[in-house]
């Protein structure tokens, strides 16, 4: 049984989209890619941009997120973390 994603789990998950479509993302589609219900997004969204791991731009009349070098280099912490882990089995 796979078990639930915590916290950071969810973040890194958001991150990494936003990476994943060249840095920047409509609200609707990190969302699904994300696997996140419009509650949860928003709630993370929040926390995020309090944090400055993201920032909102708007662009062509479209609302975009995109990651901040802070969300880059909390990405390579949070990889360099897991291999710790993975490593060491702690």
């Amino acid at each position: 049984m796979t078990k639930k994603r915590d916290h950071v789990d969810i973040i890194e998950d958001m991150l990494l989209s936003i990476q994943s479509k060249g840095g920047e993302i409509k609200p609707t589609h990190l969302m699904y890619k994300s696997n996140l219900s419009h509650v949860q997004m928003k709630s993370y969204l929040e926390e995020l941009l309090e944090k400055e791991f993201i920032q909102k731009v708007k662009k062509n009349e479209y609302d975009y997120i995109t990651i901040t070098v802070k969300g880059c280099e909390f990405l390579n912490v949070v990889h360099k973390m897991k291999e710790f882990d993975k490593t060491f089995g702690i």
